[in-house]
């Protein structure tokens, strides 16, 4: 139910109930034993919500079918973890007042650690199940995901309580404050989603007009980096941005290393993206692989460029870069590993989080799943960013459920910082989306098209924006808090 709730299934009234059978199962058990039972649950949600990685590995980075379905099973039973912890400390509170608020608040402190450690994997969030759900979600301005995450538990521990634990009925007074507060907070968040949203709709009639093309190439991965194939694939995009020449776009958006080749060093190639520029009028964004020496070595990068029809007026190198994808952990103790991304050489990190400019606007450009951290976002949004733009290449997932996932999360980080998104994928999902989380077009999956959009930034700063992830924070500290007055008890 878990995995059914999020994209693309989408049943997202499954959220809601989805825990309560864990918990069921979690009555009257030592810790131990539902330290097991909260390992099988995530190992039945992480197994079959991140099945597509067997796909990345064994059908485009060429592993060992059996091998890539061991990283699977592995990364599965890691992230199973945090639901097996949220099981044993649950057994903890469960006869505790307030015991919904308690355990909502350790959910979302492991999804909080989930998110961090290790550089973090905050893939399918629970609150991420709700990105349809516009009135209940455009808290997040304030709570980020996180918030969402927080109503959901809250409700299902509630559901438990009220229909599988009856003594808790006879007694009353405990289960009833519990119901009142929790039908107050969804009742303020649903008027404020409401307000939130009547004053986001106004706000789209002022504000900066942009508009903004985002081109799908729908380049084979297979041949993309081959050498032979260039020539083709630039005459692609570039004959896909002409025909949006009499929409007169401001901006002309294609996806992460469109250009699978050096565009720093100028050549025929380079040149012809110059001559589209000029052609359509507009800035071009577009990513591209890019190398820059130190004293003997030479560092990559992914960057994304915006050019006019005469020169680069900004650049952004990719910060948070995708572990075997991009560059390898660890790689002197692990020499075998190779890397997904066929190019030069590893990737290096950008030396900051920060827009790129044009003369009239402000660019975020998030590359690939730079998108799925909140934190990135929100700096962009914090030194000015007027647009939101996620260029990736999905087409690593082939027909999944993983680009469905991806284009799900994204919508989060509009709300977050009321800023409007332009996504640009190779192969697709590509797709607009409003500052209040509406995705108001997209491309199908694995084929060539162009969207086009004209999208209002009022540059307003939310309360996520200023101050990040609060929230959670105080959550994490709340819930640190109460783990070791547990632990006090136990031992007196």
């Amino acid at each position: 139910m878990l995995t059914a709730s999020l994209s693309p299934i989408d049943l997202d009234w499954l959220a809601w109930i989805a825990l309560v059978p864990l918990l069921i199962s979690l009555k009257g058990k030592a810790s131990l034993v539902a330290l097991k039972l909260g390992l099988l649950t995530g190992l039945s949600h992480y197994l079959t919500l991140i099945y597509w990685i067997v796909v990345v590995l064994s059908h485009y980075g060429n592993i060992n079918f059996i091998l890539s379905l061991a990283v699977l099973s592995l990364l599965s039973l890691y992230l199973a973890l945090y639901i097996a912890f949220f099981a044993l400390i649950f057994v903890s509170l469960a006869q505790d007042r307030l015991s919904s608020f308690w355990g909502a608040g350790v959910w979302v402190t492991l999804e909080y650690a989930r998110a961090h450690i290790m550089t973090g994997f905050p893939w399918c969030l629970l609150g991420y199940s709700q990105y349809s759900r516009l009135p209940l979600i455009q808290i997040s301005d304030i709570s980020g995901v996180y918030g969402i995450s927080f109503v959901i538990v809250l409700v299902s521990i509630l559901i438990y309580r009220i229909f599988f634990v009856s003594h808790l009925l006879r007694k009353g007074k405990s289960i009833g404050i519990e119901i009142i507060l929790t039908s107050f907070l969804m009742g303020s968040i649903l008027v404020y989603g409401h307000n939130s949203l009547i004053e986001k709709a106004d706000t789209d009639l002022e504000g900066k007009g942009l508009r903004a093309v985002v081109i799908q190439g729908n380049i084979d991965q297979s041949i993309k980096w081959d050498p032979g194939f260039q020539k083709q694939t630039l005459a692609i995009y570039n004959n896909l941005s002409e025909k949006s020449v009499d929409f007169r776009p401001h901006v002309i958006i294609w996806p992460e290393t469109a250009l699978p080749f050096f565009f720093q060093d100028r050549s025929y190639l380079s040149s012809e993206v110059f001559k589209t520029a000029k052609i359509t009028n507009s800035h071009i964004i577009f990513g591209s692989p890019a190398y820059a020496k130190d004293n003997d070595t030479i560092l990559y990068y992914n960057r994304a460029y915006i050019i006019s029809e005469k020169r680069v007026y900004d650049y952004y190198d990719k910060v948070h870069l995708v572990p075997f994808g991009e560059y390898v952990p660890l790689k002197k103790y692990m020499p075998f590993v190779h890397r997904l991304v066929p190019a030069a050489g590893d990737f290096s990190p950008g030396k900051k989080v920060r827009p790129i400019n044009a003369p009239d606007f402000q660019i975020g450009a998030l590359i690939c799943f730079e998108a799925i951290f909140p934190d990135i976002s929100r700096k962009l949004a914090m030194q000015g960013a007027d647009l939101l733009v996620n260029i990736t290449n999905d087409a690593w997932f082939g027909r999944t459920s993983a680009p469905y996932q991806h284009l799900s999360m994204a919508a989060f980080r509009c709300i977050e910082n009321g800023l409007p998104m332009a996504r640009a994928a190779n192969t697709g999902i590509s797709a607009f989306i409003l500052a209040n989380g509406k995705i108001v077009s997209k491309t199908g999956l694995f084929i060539r098209q162009v969207l086009q959009e004209e999208i209002k930034c009022d540059g307003k700063k939310t309360f996520y924006s200023q101050h990040g992830d609060v929230f959670a924070i105080l959550l994490v500290i709340v819930t640190i808090i109460r783990f070791f007055w547990i632990l006090i008890e136990k031992r007196r």
